[in-house]
C-alpha cells in the first residue's frame, strides 16, 4: 500500500490483531479495516443474546449500539416512523464508524422506519457490513421469550401486535438465522464470516 511505512505498518497491524486478538485468527495484512454487524428481528428472537456475546469475543473499544438501551431506556421513546431515537442511533453509528474497528447494531429496526439509519450505514461502511436477520415463526419467539430474564414485562398478546414477518431490508443484503439454528451456530456462523472478511 503506497504511503505506508514498514513501522506504521506493523503498529496497524499489530491494533488490528489486538483489537480481534479475541477470534484466534491467522493474519495476514489488513488496511483501513471498518466492520459494521448487524442483528435484527422480531421481539423475542435473540438478537440482543447473539449481540452480547459476539461483543464479548471482541477486544475491548468496540461498540455494541442496543435499540432498547437507545429508545427505550436512555429517551424513552415511542418507536415508529421518525422517532426521537433515530438520529441518537445515526450518530452513535458515525461514532463508531470513526472510534472503533468493529460496531454492532442491534434490534427490531423496523426495515421502513429505520431507513435513513441504514443508508447511513451503507454510506459509511460500503461493502463492510455483515447483516443477519433472525427470520423465525411467532411462536417460536413466544417460546425464547419466555426465558428472558424480562418475561414479565410484556405479554405473547403483546408481541403479537409489534410482528413484522419477513421485515428484511431490501438494499442490504442480510443473511437469515432461523429456528433451527442453536445460539452456539448462530455464533459461529458470526464468527465465521468475520474471518473470512479480514482475511480475504
Amino acid at each position: 500500500m503506497i504511503g505506508i511505512g514498514k513501522q506504521n505498518l506493523i503498529k496497524y497491524n499489530a491494533k488490528i490483531r489486538k483489537t480481534i486478538g479475541a477470534l484466534d485468527l491467522q493474519w495476514k495484512e489488513v488496511f483501513n479495516m471498518k466492520k459494521l454487524i448487524m442483528f435484527r428481528g422480531n421481539s423475542g428472537s435473540g438478537k440482543s443474546t447473539l449481540a452480547r456475546e459476539i461483543h464479548k469475543k471482541l477486544a475491548r473499544n468496540n461498540l455494541l449500539i442496543s435499540q432498547d438501551t437507545i429508545r427505550r431506556d436512555m429517551l424513552r421513546a415511542k418507536d415508529g416512523k421518525d422517532t426521537t431515537a433515530l438520529p441518537l442511533l445515526e450518530n452513535l453509528l458515525e461514532y463508531g464508524h470513526n472510534n472503533c474497528e468493529i460496531t454492532i447494531l442491534e434490534g427490531i429496526l423496523n426495515a421502513e422506519w429505520y431507513t435513513t439509519l441504514f443508508r447511513k450505514a451503507q454510506y459509511l461502511y460500503g461493502q463492510n457490513i455483515n447483516a443477519y436477520y433472525f427470520d423465525i415463526p411467532f411462536r417460536e419467539t413466544v417460546k425464547r421469550h419466555k426465558t428472558r430474564p424480562q418475561r414479565g414485562s410484556f405479554s405473547s398478546e403483546k408481541m403479537k401486535t409489534w410482528w413484522n414477518e419477513k421485515d428484511y431490508i431490501r438494499f442490504i443484503k442480510e443473511r437469515s438465522f432461523t429456528s433451527e439454528m442453536t445460539l452456539d451456530d448462530e455464533i459461529q456462523i458470526v464468527i465465521e464470516d468475520l474471518k473470512k472478511d479480514l482475511l480475504s
